[in-house]
């Protein structure tokens, strides 16, 4: 049975008018990676990945002609080392996408997902051997082929996808890409990859939200491998199919945001789904063991010195199921020693967001053109990244920008600065360091 728990961190004090509380919702597994079991809705038994099931991969691989020889070979070494980590009894199948999309593995026709076994991984292994690099690229059609599949067996609960891709979406327009994703959303999660220097971050990206996944560059065709066999073995790992936020304000007040913090940054405000008058549900996706930050921020009519109340209820469920739940409260004061004072890990969140900001849109301007922009942003980056100790982001932003003075943001673009560079820190912009308390 996994065991969630709940921690809350913020400053509950408010001045007298005052009306915004900050929250800073710590929720944390156990016993939710594979091998163990939790209830599910009305009663049921979700299980991990195994013999049974109750999970689906579909690996989507970008097989357009921009991949050429090297690129295709190499990402069948890397679909090879995915299927390898795949559970025995999972269901699975491999699709190959460019201008359209086709199910390379399995081929019967009589189902779109094989069970994995020995021998059929074995079969799927060959399949991809064969792919062959040809035509456009068309996201919308994978994804599209990709949810038909999954909804082939709806009664499995955890749903998984990894794409892989080298290029832009150009076979078919925007908005079919985003009509095809929006058909997704609920249906599967998906990981996303680009390798090399040719695709989209922020079209990639877009996706990997959408989907609940994850998005990361591998600069080169050889490093796929590896990064395949750590996604699927992630992706093994994680017991609980689906938990949702829910959180509740009282009347009156107004929900200003739900974020996601850490691990990574991740905006659900939108993704709300009302659950009554006062409660809302936020996806979050398959768990394992881990520890995922929300930060809930949260408007309420002003109150007197003195008074207090509960701003917001936390939860996280698996159905009806409550498996944890904490606390934002709030308490108007007169004791400016106690209403001045800002919370660590919100104002270390609040800043990381705004380094995101900064880096996508600093490496925005620098691709239009727009280097004095860039440089103000790319430079209040540094700045952000200094002020907050996040060495790993100011080492990357170094490969890009030459820092004069990191406490003043005094920078110039790198004219060397490689697009690898400036990618794998878009990237990383969206990843976050963990407070510690």
């Amino acid at each position: 049975m996994a065991d969630f728990t709940a921690e809350v961190f913020q400053n509950e004090f408010l001045p007298a008018g005052g009306t915004d509380v900050h929250g800073i919702v710590r929720i944390t597994s156990a016993g939710a990676a594979a091998g163990s079991t939790v209830s599910g809705p009305a009663g049921s038994t979700a299980s991990p990945p195994r013999a049974d099931g109750s999970a689906a991969e579909v690996i989507l691989i970008d097989t357009s002609g921009s991949m050429g020889r090297r690129g295709v070979q190499q990402a069948g070494v890397a679909a090879t080392a995915a299927l390898k980590e795949i559970t025995d009894g999972t269901l699975f199948a491999v699709v190959s996408g460019n201008g359209t999309a086709q199910i390379v593995y399995p081929v019967s026709r009589q189902s779109a997902l094989a069970v994995m076994s020995p021998q059929t991984r074995g079969e799927a292994i060959r399949a991809v051997e064969l792919l062959r690099a040809s035509g456009g690229t068309a996201m919308g059609t994978w994804l599209t082929l990709a949810r038909r599949i999954f909804e082939t067996v709806p009664h499995v609960t955890k749903r998984h996808a990894i794409l892989l891709t080298d290029g832009v979406n150009e076979g078919e327009t925007a908005a079919s890409l985003q009509t095809a994703l929006q058909s997704c959303v609920g249906v599967f999660q998906c990981d996303c990859r680009g390798v090399g220097d040719q695709w989209r971050v922020e079209e990639v990206r877009g996706i990997a939200s959408a989907l609940l996944g994850t998005v990361d560059i591998i600069p080169a065709p050889e490093e796929m491998a590896a990064e395949f066999e750590a996604m699927m073995r992630a992706s093994m790992a994680r017991g609980v199919a689906s938990a949702e936020l829910r959180v509740w304000v009282p009347q009156g007040a107004e929900l200003l945001f739900v974020k996601q913090v850490s691990p990574t940054l991740e905006d659900l405000t939108a993704r709300r789904t009302p659950i009554n008058l006062l409660t809302g549900a936020y996806p979050t996706g398959a768990w394992t063991d881990e520890s995922r930050d929300y930060h809930v921020a949260v408007r309420l009519p002003a109150r007197t010195i003195g008074q207090e109340q509960l701003a917001a209820r936390v939860q996280i469920s698996i159905g009806d199921d409550v498996l944890a739940q904490g606390l934002v409260k709030a308490k108007w004061s007169s004791d400016d020693s106690l209403t001045t004072r800002i919370d660590p890990a919100v104002a270390a969140y609040t800043g990381q967001a705004e380094l995101a900001e900064a880096i996508q849109e600093g490496l925005a301007a620098k691709a239009a053109g727009q280097d004095e922009v860039a440089t103000a942003k790319l430079g209040r980056a540094v700045q952000l990244a200094d002020e907050t100790g996040n060495d790993e982001m100011t080492t990357r932003l170094k490969k890009v920008v030459e820092v004069d003075d990191a406490d003043t943001g005094t920078v110039r673009l790198k004219k060397s600065a490689s697009k690898i560079d400036e990618m794998s820190l878009d990237t990383a912009s969206t990843k976050t360091t963990r407070v510690r308390r």
